[in-house]
């Protein structure tokens, strides 16, 4: 049964996942007596002394108490179970027990120590101990046994009703982080995990135990996909069509001649129009860019237009069949031959002519055609992996500037080579004074590539007013008709116009469509000059895989298909280019226009897109003879019109919407490809981005925030006068948090606003004792900004500043950084101004420990004790900054001390509790006298609570409040349903727990776990209405005293909330 916030006459029971049982009141190896001394708080503050492993000392459960061989995982300086212990101690001497007095020395009957000896230690001395050997090997009992002691004048005024709960045997079965019981041998317990014995789930610190609130993991039936899930046919089940009838209903159809009609005569007939739309969108594509598929600007290849219109449809028709046969999930999607790879296509016939020379022709063909076949199935073959591998979303990283700088080069190499084709220039476009000259003063030659440009134009001006996708279709269907009309009205003759080149030559001897097959030859291919293009074959392969992860998404989103998985369509860009490099073709991918277009009109079908195919391969067989009556401007218009296109989605579109620094890598691109190639032009476009990328970096500040300690607080409870010290002397904490990726651009701006913090003008200013550097928002560290923090820790240790690290696993990246330059604290290290702290409240808290330590050390000017005899003494002595009672920062902390911590009230030490207690939390924030604390004193109740102990959860009613008399309290907090619990606030003694919501009637707003054996004083709701009732004005009085508390709360989650974040 879960525990249960604490009622009215009940004691609060310990959960069964509590902590590990804090041994109070060390005893000394020699006698046995308890160690009480603040003498020892040299120790306690680990300045002397160490617990030597070979001797059989105490050895903490945290990883960073003791020395670590190299093997073992990286420690912090401090564990959150020391640094609780440290803080606690401090409170307890802010009470007033440095002196080894307590409340509970007066003897009365209520005094904790007539009746448990064990409790009668200081919180100081635990600190102090030294654990007989093997005392950890014991098990804490997992049932503990709740005492009442009776009493029977509980109605006094002056006596209380005391509880007292028997603290838990030790265990050996504990986890040594949250210090809980790992499992249950009480199988009948109901407070048993559901997933007990189960591997790899480790327990978390302050969640419930109980059965109600903790949430539980489904199980979920997991079975191995086979190893053919990643086919382009298989579903998301990972089974194969056969397999998926198995497995689910079938749905039975009854096949009639209705339906037979239906599927095999209506339903075609219904994607006729589609299918025609598609066919002349493939003419259009096929005598535009599968004529350049060669660059017939070369002699040698001046008669292979033809044949690239034939590889064209072959590369057009496998895709085609590979989508629409279940390999896309778009059925109507049209596949097509990728035209932005024809600049690499040109790049490697100008090697293999290079290399072989113009004289040996059947060579050069041969090993072009070759290499051509070559990197399509690289191209696939890579899209495959891609896709099987589910590596879609690895593209994504290119940066898209680049993409689109390459985009405005392929647009010129398109707004040129439609130059070349439509003014039949004899080899490639050449900037020089002689060539302008042809274009622009031969009235011939400026009336054939002028005219098609005049076209290209006419065209973009009647879309940018007509905004119907049909335009470009029919616009070009017009263009033929009125050539023919000109041509049959004044009577020209066809040989005419192709001398002339106003229409492309006849193929020699009618050639079939499959005349480019007879060019492969591996006998006359030069295996050397092929080797040459490899790397042209790769940077096609790169820019060509480039396309597929944005024009597949996009289509989904035209199309309204929302189950698009981009590595399925990689996988089938992988068959159909691996299939169409084997069928001597070339590359070829989803078209997003002509798939919008084709599915928009009605082919939205594998069907239609079978039918597309089919037609496509009548168009193929009918042969290339129908170029021959082509105008060589509808060409030239279809070439000028997509570089036109590209260049403004490039130069024009871009502007306004990238960065100027982005833009002019887009335009150096462009200029680059242009005048010296393709590939140069990718490699400085990556140079440049790269460049880019550290400058505009580097302008970014790595320093999220800084701060200091006076307006940042750690998340403790402390008493009210060492709050009011720490705002004092909170000066001489400088936190910095970092953020995103660090490296040599970014960690010049961190060194240099540390060192302004360290000019002889900002130290005389404030001078500072800690500098806290936050990691967690870091996502990585490079070499040289990891070595830039041994500069920064070399520079504050001239000054005797600690440099605090914070923010960071030493598993992580940030944390193998740190670790290789040395920048992390080790229990042996000689340095002891560098500490690391696994978040930024501990390092805080760290700090302000050292802080009033420094303070109450230089107060009471005890010299260190002597060693014990199992102990090993550390050879290095504390920094000298923390004895140096001249240094500055000394006289600061010796003057605040004195008007904050010198005026503690001794007198209420002799009193019983809970007035003592009552007097020194209300002290410092109120000036009433005895008699207003006499008044309170009955309507509080002793509550003694082991350790891990749950006094209430969070959303439970508040029914109490409580008064810290001794012990830790740790609050935990759970943002949503599910999420783990994490410790938002530490308790100490002399502070009040619970007051808002008890006061406001609000639920719990978070989990009160005692840390350690507690001793508390509850008033419960009861109490305090009839406190109401009877003293109405002291009501009020000690409520607006207990909110002070939360107010001062408030304050400190408020920066966390705000300023921290």
């Amino acid at each position: 049964m879960a525990t249960s916030p604490l009622r009215d006459g009940e004691t609060p029971q310990p959960e069964q996942h509590q902590h590990q049982q804090v041994v109070v009141g060390p005893v000394s190896p020699k006698g046995g007596k308890s160690v009480n001394s603040f003498g020892n708080a040299m120790s306690a503050f680990n300045f002397t002394s160490l617990t030597s492993p070979q001797v059989g000392g105490a050895r903490s459960y945290y990883s960073s108490s003791q020395s670590l061989p190299q093997s073992a995982h990286p420690s912090y300086s401090a564990s959150p179970l020391n640094i609780r212990q440290q803080t606690l101690k401090l409170g307890d001497i802010g009470l007033g027990q440095e002196n080894g007095q307590d409340s509970d020395d007066t003897g009365s009957k209520n005094s904790v120590g007539s009746h448990d000896p064990d409790l009668q230690k200081s919180n100081l001395s635990m600190l102090l101990q030294t654990t007989p050997e093997g005392e950890h090997s014991q098990k804490p009992h997992l049932i503990s046994t709740i005492q009442e002691e009776s009493e029977s004048d509980s109605k006094k005024t002056n006596t209380n009703p005391t509880t007292k709960v028997t603290p838990p045997t030790p265990s050996d079965d504990v986890d040594p982080y949250t210090r809980r019981p790992h499992s249950y041998e009480n199988k009948d317990d109901e407070h048993q995990p559901l997933l007990k014995n189960q591997m790899g789930l480790a327990s978390n610190y302050g969640n419930d135990a109980d059965g109600v609130e903790d949430d539980t993991l489904d199980e979920e039936v997991w079975e191995e996909k086979p190893w053919f899930s990643w086919l382009p046919c298989v579903n998301d089940w990972g089974y194969l069509p056969f397999y998926v009838e198995e497995e689910l209903p079938s749905r039975k159809v009854h096949i009639t001649p209705q339906l037979i009609f239906e599927q095999v005569i209506l339903n075609p007939i219904s994607y006729i129009p589609a299918v025609i739309l598609g066919l002349l969108l493939n003419l259009l594509d096929a005598i535009s860019y599968g004529m350049i598929t060669f660059p017939i600007a070369q002699p040698i290849f001046s008669q292979f237009g033809p044949d690239g219109v034939s590889m064209f449809f072959v590369s057009t028709i496998i895709s085609q069949l590979v989508y629409s046969l279940g390999g896309s999930i778009f059925g109507g999607g049209n596949g097509s031959m990728m035209i932005e790879v024809v600049p690499f296509l040109h790049i490697m016939a100008e090697i293999i002519i290079r290399e072989v020379g113009e004289n040996n022709p059947k060579s050069v063909i041969a090993t072009t055609i070759l290499s051509f076949a070559l990197s399509t199935i690289v191209t696939g073959s890579v899209f495959l992996l891609l896709g099987a591998l589910k590596l879609g979303s690895l593209i994504e990283f290119f940066p898209r500037h680049i993409l689109v700088g390459c985009i405005g080069g392929v647009g010129w190499f398109l707004v040129a080579t439609g130059i070349e084709v439509a003014a039949g220039l004899d080899g490639n476009l050449e900037y020089n004074l002689e060539n302008l000259k042809l274009l622009f003063l031969n009235l011939h030659i400026l009336s054939l590539w002028g005219s098609a440009f005049g076209l290209a134009v006419l065209l973009r001006y009647i879309h940018s007013r007509i905004h119907h996708s049909l335009v470009v279709p029919f616009f070009f269907m017009l263009v033929p008709l009125c050539f023919y009309s000109v041509v049959y009205i004044f009577g020209l003759k066809w040989e005419d116009l192709r001398n002339d080149h106003w229409v492309f030559p006849l193929p020699e001897d009618e050639a079939p469509w499959y005349r480019f097959y007879t060019y492969y030859d591996f006998k006359e291919t030069n295996w050397g000059a092929l080797v040459q293009t490899v790397p042209a074959m790769f940077a096609l392969t790169f820019f060509g895989i480039l396309h597929v992860p944005i024009n597949i998404p996009a289509l989904g989103v035209s199309v309204g298909e929302d189950n698009v998985n981009t590595n399925r369509e990689l996988v089938a860009h992988g068959f159909s280019n691996i299939l169409s490099g084997f069928a001597g073709s070339v590359q070829n991918y989803l078209v997003y226009t002509n798939s919008v277009l084709f599915i928009k009109t009605g082919g939205d079908s594998r069907v239609a897109g079978v039918m597309l195919a089919a037609g496509s391969a009548v168009i193929l067989f009918v042969g290339p003879w129908i170029v021959g009556y082509i105008p060589v401007m509808v060409v030239g218009a279809l070439i000028f019109h997509l570089g036109l296109d590209l260049l403004k989605e490039a130069l024009i579109d871009t502007w306004g919407i990238v960065n100027k620094l982005e833009y002019i890598t887009i335009t150096v691109i462009v200029i680059a490809m242009a005048a010296f190639g393709f590939i140069e032009g990718i490699f400085l476009g990556i140079i440049m981005a790269c460049v880019f990328f550290v400058v505009s970096n580097s302008r970014k500040t790595a320093i999220r925030a800084t701060y200091s300690g006076s307006s940042v607080k750690s998340t403790v409870r402390r008493l009210y006068r060492q709050q009011k010290f720490l705002k004092h002397v909170g000066s001489q904490i400088f936190a910095i948090k970092l953020q995103g990726y660090m490296f040599f651009g970014t960690i010049s701006g961190v060194e240099n606003a540390i060192r302004r913090v360290l000019t002889q003008q900002e130290w005389r200013r404030n001078p500072i004792r800690f500098l806290i550097v936050d990691f967690f928002l870091v996502t990585g560290l490079d070499f040289s900004a990891a070595e830039a923090f041994i500069r920064i820790q070399r520079l504050l240790q001239t000054r005797d500043v600690y440099l605090v690290l914070c923010g960071v696993q030493g598993e992580s990246e940030v944390g193998k950084a740190l670790i290789s330059v040395g920048m992390w604290w080790v229990v042996d290290g000689a340095n002891e101004y560098l500490q690391t702290f696994e978040n930024f409240n501990e390092a805080l808290e760290w700090c302000e420990n050292k802080l009033l330590k420094a303070y109450y050390v230089r107060r009471n000017a005890i010299p260190p004790p002597e060693p014990s005899p199992n102990e090993l003494v550390v050879p290095h002595s504390p920094p000298k900054d923390i004895m140096d009672f001249a240094s500055p920062r000394h006289k600061l902390v010796q003057v605040a001390g004195q008007l904050t911590l010198q005026d503690e009230n001794s007198q209420a030490h002799s009193h019983t509790q809970p007035f003592a207690l009552l007097v020194q939390t209300f002290q410092d924030i109120s000036d009433k006298n005895d008699e207003f604390f006499h008044l309170l004193t009955p309507y509080f109740h002793e509550i003694r609570v082991p350790s891990g102990a749950r006094l209430w959860k969070q959303g439970d009613a508040p029914d109490c409040l409580y008064l810290v008399e001794r012990g830790l309290l740790r609050a935990t907090f759970k943002a949503e349903v599910g999420d783990q619990a994490k410790p938002v606030e530490s308790i100490l003694p002399g502070t009040m727990a619970g007051e808002l919501g008890f006061f406001a009637d609000r639920p719990r707003d978070a989990t009160l776990y005692a840390d350690m054996d507690c001793i508390l004083w509850q008033m419960r709701t009861s109490d305090y209405e009839k406190l109401l009732d009877k003293k109405p004005l002291v009501a009020n009085e000690f409520m607006r005293l207990s909110l002070n508390f939360s107010a001062e709360r408030l304050a400190t989650m408020t920066h966390y909330a705000f300023h921290l974040a």
